[in-house]
């Protein structure tokens, strides 16, 4: 038993040898709704023999062809034999992928080289940047949230930094969507620079790899050349009549700099400050209604005075009146 668990933990640190060396090509995949990383059994036959010194780590097994250590790890469950899901060839290619991006369980846990793909059934430990990496995101994510509170010298070099990066980022895929239209138009070669840039599941490596890769597919029709040429110059006709003039680019550009210059010059006590004066207007705009309404209140209580006063007069006059009259009819009798 010891023997057996002490071949096993050797079998092990052999597996994780392997899966960190760079020359062992890996890819990753879907397997059962799991992302995994998996090889191609003709790979890690040519691997062992370009380089056997990991094979020096199995001790008495060292000897053992690659065939044989495989079936060994296949049954210490450090890896699994895997099938492509997808077996028929799609519409305008030759032949199956290379890699395919979504993998099932085989029947057989047999190595073997013939269209045979191996995935690691094991964690693989983290390394310390990785460990670090993780920590760091929190921190990164927090002083993303206090970017208003910078200084202002901190704000420009962020949004002058960021900006060029994602102008660079935007130029490159113009220019290797522009290079790849042009050579499928002349020569019908699909060629893609930074052919992985763009790919979700692609090592640090693989990301920024310059060659494209070779074009396996058939090769189009001139008659669908003809076509996206058509299409091209189209749509180039269209941008270029329904293009801004200068009266709309420069109010565009006063727009853009003016929400700029907002998010620049934003501090925590322009805030308060402006929050108290939006209070005092509030107030003050409160207070001469409140005066107009008191105002409004006694002149209406005056001029009910006023009439009332009025009132009293005319009837005062209209019974002097009678008298003078009543007495006159007397005299004349």
């Amino acid at each position: 038993m010891r023997k057996q668990s002490a071949k096993k933990d050797v079998y092990q640190v052999f597996a994780e040898k392997v899966r960190d060396h760079k020359e062992l090509v890996s890819r990753w995949a879907v397997l059962q709704e799991t992302r995994v990383e998996y090889f191609r059994g003709k790979d890690f036959t040519s691997f062992l023999r370009n380089h056997p010194e990991p094979k020096d780590i199995l001790e008495s097994d060292r000897n053992l062809e690659p065939e044989d250590i495989a079936n060994a790890l296949l049954r210490k469950n450090l890896l699994v034999r895997c099938d492509r899901v997808v077996k028929t060839v799609r519409p305008g290619k030759k032949k199956l992928s290379t890699w395919p991006a979504h993998l099932e369980i085989f029947a057989d846990q047999v190595f073997s080289e013939n269209d045979a793909f191996f995935a690691w059934t094991f964690v693989k430990q983290r390394p310390l940047w990785q460990t670090l990496l993780s920590f760091f995101w929190p921190v990164l994510t927090l002083a993303i949230c206090l970017f208003p509170v910078y200084p202002h010298r901190c704000k420009l070099l962020i949004l002058y930094s960021c900006a060029g990066l994602l102008l660079l980022f935007l130029s490159l895929l113009l220019l290797r969507a522009t290079i790849f239209g042009a050579l499928y138009i002349v020569i019908g070669k699909r060629v893609w620079f930074f052919p992985n840039i763009l790919a979700e599941e692609a090592t640090l490596r693989e990301l920024f790899r310059f060659w494209p890769k070779k074009d396996e597919e058939e090769r189009p029709k001139w008659t669908t050349r003809v076509f996206y040429a058509v299409v091209a110059i189209l749509v180039i006709l269209l941008l270029r009549h329904h293009a801004p003039d200068e009266a709309a680019r420069a109010r565009y550009q006063k727009r853009v700099s003016n929400i700029i210059d907002d998010v620049l010059e934003w501090n925590p006590r322009l805030a308060l400050s402006g929050m108290m004066e939006k209070q005092q207007n509030v107030v003050n705009a409160t207070e001469p209604e409140t005066d107009f309404g008191d105002g409004s209140k006694m002149s209406s209580e005056d001029d009910i005075g006023s009439e009332t006063v009025s009132e009293q007069r005319e009837a005062e006059v209209s019974d002097s009146t009678e008298d003078s009259d009543q007495h006159k009819h007397h005299h004349d009798i």
